[in-house]
Formats: C-alpha cells, sequence, structure tokens
C-alpha cells in the first residue's frame, strides 16, 4: 500500500496538506517499506482559503491509502475521504517519518484496527486468511 506523508523536510510530518510544497510516498507492506517518490506543488500555497489547490493534491494521491498531515482542513480531509484515503493528523510536527512507517509496518504485522482494516478494503479477513486466500488462489 502506498503512504504519502506532508513534509518541509522528509524526517517530520511538518506541513500542513494544503500548503504543503511537497509530500513524500512510500510503499509499505509486511516486510518494511520502500521510499518512491516526492511529489511537489508549485503556485500560491497559503493557507488562505483558496480551495483550488487541493485538486492537484488529491488527484496525485489517488493510490495512496494514507496521507499523513501536521494539519488538514476538513474540505480537504472530506475530499480525500472521498478518493479512499485516510488522513492521519501527526501528534506533534516533531514526528518523524521513519519512526511512524516502523510503527505502520509492526501494526500490519500485528492485528490491525479496525480503521486500518477499512482502509486497505479488508473490513472482514485478517491478513492472515487474505494470504491463505492469496496462496490458494496461485497454486
Amino acid at each position: 500500500m502506498k503512504i504519502a506523508f506532508t513534509t518541509t523536510n522528509r524526517t517530520h510530518i511538518n506541513a500542513h496538506f494544503g500548503s504543503a510544497k511537497s509530500i513524500d510516498v512510500y510503499e509499505v507492506s509486511h516486510e518494511g517499506y520502500e521510499f518512491l517518490n516526492t511529489i511537489t506543488f508549485g503556485g500560491n500555497l497559503d493557507e488562505d482559503g483558496n480551495e483550488d489547490k487541493l485538486t492537484p493534491k488529491v488527484e496525485a494521491l489517488k493510490d495512496c491509502t494514507i496521507v499523513y498531515v501536521s494539519a488538514i482542513g476538513s474540505s480537504a480531509a472530506s475530499r480525500l475521504i472521498k478518493q479512499g484515503i485516510t488522513p492521519l493528523r501527526s501528534k506533534t510536527e516533531a514526528d518523524a517519518v521513519e519512526d511512524t512507517l516502523n510503527n505502520l509496518v509492526k501494526t500490519l504485522n500485528g492485528n490491525p484496527p479496525p480503521w486500518l482494516r477499512k482502509a486497505l478494503g479488508q473490513r472482514n479477513n485478517s491478513f492472515d486468511d487474505l494470504e491463505e486466500e492469496e496462496e490458494e488462489l496461485t497454486v
């Protein structure tokens, strides 16, 4: 699954979604994570209520399951949710991207909470059940 982070320094989750100039995207699985790319945005990204800047961001994240932000407006959150992307706020702007990724991998390998199973589209199955089903289908 693809996970995105709004960041100003590629280390911390420290950017507001609407005013973020860059968003880092990672691929996350049971085995770990891998950096994929940085999506950059130009133009006027001030926190000014202008919602036109949200459309290219939501479109750029359409393949992501989760986007971590330091802050997000209700309109932007609603747009992401409508696209099946779960926005999550960091506790502080000091939250590290790497720590969040490591915790997410641990969660995937344990018993993911209902919100994460829902975000993954796996509401009624455990990850073990899904892996067994995939093996049965590929044999």
